[in-house]
């Protein structure tokens, strides 16, 4: 480290992350580094790039857990602490209002307008999602292969998100060990730092005590309302996501939808696509995501609260389980990291992981725009195989007169998604009430 601000000044400094980290985790990061590294001196280049490193091999958002290792590089626990929790908590109060709004005010003209146009909207946004996160990933044919089969296997196959990413994962662990060139991973990681002493034992304190708050809330639930309750069910379902949670919220958003909408019933095709131009549209990361699928599923069973207490609960019970993990993750591996950063056989498991993610990131694409361009989309199966069944000549002009236009805002002027998202959402009310 290269500074040592006190506590109080890092703490305003992560607010002030907290409060203004749209863009996702790429401008997330570039941003944390323009302020800790740049700016502020705080960290040095080779131990931001370290913690970097280490918060990709592990699941959760990635920005989330660099602002909670870096907060624990300054501070220890408690800096870690206070750089995780701000850099979530704006965005989840705003999230909390988007979802009561939602919830709230669906069926008002202007509002169901509005959603119509952020739909279109986050059709390009995957899109583009899919694009760059492809660059990055697919560097060799096997690369490739992965992302084909992960869409293969999620499109018509109907194979869970956590199975496609256990496989990928022992794939990419095995061949990085004999070939990892076939990875497009580097063999070279230059020096390492001596592993700390007491590692094991800062590590097992870290997992006992993450262990223990992380399913506290739970297990009160269980408690208080009966296993079978919607709050149970909610923490224990983003408990399981948070575990597989490779590659952001675009990938676990087909698996999401799989269970929110087919398993639990807790709402529609069209409300999720509703739900990620929300999330958009609020700083933090973009799986907070999840807190508006929690807290719709709460709104619709509130019992034995009322619909807007459930609500609160639900999402803050959503957001509890889904970013808890991913601090603990922190704790419990920084005493590790510069051993994490050598490890060859880790880093092929991250990056066949992340092809899987691009295979699965291009099923979440297909199945956005059949949903959102065409009236009645209906899923057929025949054994094992799985397909969607829709009508081509029920094409829904608006919706892709609005999709062209949102291409056009990203792809042709180059727009952010913050303002796509807000022009869609304007014209979306205009489209609503003109026609």
């Amino acid at each position: 480290m290269t500074g040592s601000p006190s506590f109080a000044e890092a703490f305003k400094v992560w607010l002030k992350i907290g409060c203004i980290n749209f863009g996702g985790p790429a401008a997330q990061i570039a941003m944390m580094h323009r302020m800790i590294v740049d700016e502020k001196k705080w960290v040095d280049e080779p131990r931001f790039l370290h913690a970097l490193n280490f918060s990709m091999l592990t699941p959760g958002p990635e920005a989330q857990k660099l602002a909670t290792y870096l907060g624990w590089l300054l501070h220890g626990t408690r800096g870690g602490l206070a750089a995780g929790i701000l850099f979530v908590l704006p965005g989840a109060i705003f999230m909390l209002g988007l979802s009561l709004f939602y919830a709230l005010g669906k069926g008002v003209s202007w509002v169901d307008g509005a959603l119509f146009g952020i739909k279109a909207a986050v059709l390009v946004i995957v899109l583009e999602a899919l694009l760059r996160i492809g660059k990055r990933a697919l560097k060799t044919p096997l690369m490739y292969a992965i992302a084909g089969v992960g869409f293969l296997a999620i499109f018509f196959g109907a194979v869970p998100f956590p199975v496609i990413v256990i496989v990928a994962a022992a794939i990419g662990f095995f061949v990085a060990q004999s070939s990892p060139t076939m990875l497009g991973i580097k063999t070279d990681v230059g020096d390492l730092a001596p592993p700390q002493p007491d590692r094991w034992q800062k590590a097992g304190l870290a997992a006992v005590i993450g262990l223990a708050a992380w399913w506290l809330p739970v297990g009160l639930a269980v408690l208080m309302l009966g296993p079978h309750h919607v709050l149970v069910d909610i923490g224990v379902f983003f408990s399981k996501l948070a575990v597989v949670s490779f590659g952001g919220a675009y990938a676990l958003l087909a698996y999401m939808a799989q269970q929110a909408v087919d398993s639990y019933g807790w709402m529609t095709a069209p409300e999720m696509v509703d739900g990620l131009g929300l999330a958009e549209t609020t700083p933090g990361p973009l799986i907070l995501v999840t807190q508006f699928v929690g807290s719709l599923a709460a709104f619709r069973a509130p019992a034995p609260f009322s619909p807007v207490t459930a609500t609160v609960i639900g999402a803050a019970m959503t957001t509890w389980v889904t970013f808890t993990p991913s601090m603990l993750w922190v704790f419990v591996g920084a005493p590790f990291v510069e051993q994490l950063r050598g490890n060859r056989k880790l880093s092929g498991a991250l990056a066949a992981i992340t092809a899987a993610v691009v295979g699965v990131i291009l099923n979440l694409s297909v199945w956005f725009a059949l949903h959102v361009l065409f009236g009645n989309v209906e899923e057929r199966h025949a054994g094992w195989l799985r397909w969607y069944a829709f009508d081509p000549m029920a094409l829904d002009v608006k919706a892709a007169g609005l999709a062209f236009v949102a291409g056009v805002l990203a792809f042709g002027l180059h727009r952010s998604l913050i303002e796509v998202v807000v022009v869609m959402a304007v014209l979306g009310m205009a489209v609503h009430v003109l026609f």
